[in-house]
């Protein structure tokens, strides 16, 4: 076992004192530069390893990270991200972490700015930015790089952001990986349906978009002649509009027994399949809320593609805390792990794999 090395050691092989090593080793200021020079000289000798914990409880900082998300309903993917992010600051409790979240209105680039605008404001150690368009993203990301405040890209990935890092799937092969298990069930199909939640005509994050790429190049390499119907349900309609909505897409697409949604809310779908009783029509979708997994155990969702959301909320906010209070370096690229559940495997998924 190698010996443990003191600040004392340290101080007699440099010929300073042992408060200097201190000032030295804290990066604190008034020290000489001859005195500087002769303690880097014997830490490089002795290859010195400081305990970085030991070190950061001793300073005793206080550190804010934001959570910058959209809104968003109870039971959804992005609760499971808060769960998350606050798990990870209960465990870092001792050395004085806080995370705030600050909310924004998906889709309105007005309330992204203004939310952004004041976590701005109260000056933060960190933050984790659920992005909305890049353009609206990009004039208050530049200010965080100006400010010097590291930020985590979470959901979608935007490498022109130049983020610390990134938490979340590869959109493009989650897609490609979600087409490929739809049919195996739906080999035989000669329409399927592809439902998106909208505002204005607009998927809501950049990762579903990359999603529908990477499965409409699955579909197109193995099955070209499949043909892919569209249906957008739109996020300001009254949810007790729906079934009209979902009523005249069966009526008008009566060959579609097999329906794909690349966000969380495959349940509005399997809702209304059970309640219709139609048991020869499934869908398979993103995320293991609560309303999903009732869905797939009653068995109108045939699928579901888990991405570990309290995951990505513990990753984000563990990695700020790496990378600023213990000055480590970070991977700059995360994938979650696409994982594929069905009611006969979902009593086995763990949220909280740590």
């Amino acid at each position: 076992m190698a010996q443990k090395v003191r600040i004392k050691d340290i101080a007699e092989k440099s010929g300073v004192s042992v408060g200097t090593v201190d000032r030295i080793l804290h990066n604190r200021p008034n020290v000489s530069k001859s005195a500087r020079e002769k303690v880097e000289k014997v830490l490089k000798e002795i290859n010195y390893q400081p305990n970085m914990y030991a070190s950061a409880l001793a300073y005793n900082k206080r550190y804010t990270f934001y959570l910058i998300m959209p809104k968003h309903e109870s039971e959804a993917y992005w609760e499971e991200i808060e769960e998350g992010a606050m798990q990870a600051c209960e465990m870092r409790r001792d050395f004085n972490i806080q995370v705030k979240i600050a909310y924004y209105k998906r889709f309105d680039a007005e309330t992204f700015s203004n939310t952004f605008q004041e976590v701005l404001d109260a000056s933060p150690n960190g933050a984790i930015v659920v992005p909305s368009d890049i353009e609206t993203t990009q004039v208050f990301t530049e200010q965080l790089h100006a400010r010097d405040i590291p930020f985590i890209l979470l959901d979608s990935y935007i490498p022109d952001l130049k983020p610390l890092t990134f938490y979340g799937q590869d959109s493009f092969s989650s897609g490609y990986f979600a087409a490929k298990m739809l049919m195996l069930l739906a080999h035989d199909e000669k329409e399927i349906m592809l439902m998106k939640l909208t505002k204005n005509g607009k998927v809501a994050s950049k990762q579903q978009d990359n999603r529908e790429v990477g499965f409409r190049n699955y579909m197109q390499a193995h099955y070209p002649h499949v043909k892919i119907a569209d249906l957008q349900l739109p996020m300001e309609e009254d949810r007790s509009n729906y079934d009209g909505i979902l009523e005249q897409f069966f009526a008008e697409h009566p060959q579609v027994h097999h329906c794909m949604t690349m966000c969380s809310k495959a349940h509005i779908v399997g809702d209304f399949l059970l309640r219709t009783n139609r048991k020869d029509i499934q869908i398979m979708g993103y995320d293991m809320v609560g309303k999903n997994e009732a869905c797939l155990r009653q068995g109108s969702i045939s699928f579901l593609i888990a991405q570990h959301a309290y995951m990505q909320g513990y990753n984000c906010v563990d990695t700020l805390f790496k990378a600023i209070v213990l000055k480590k370096e970070v991977e700059p690229v995360n994938y979650m792990p696409i994982e594929l559940l069905t009611k006969e495997n979902v009593d086995f998924y763990r949220r909280t794999q740590l």
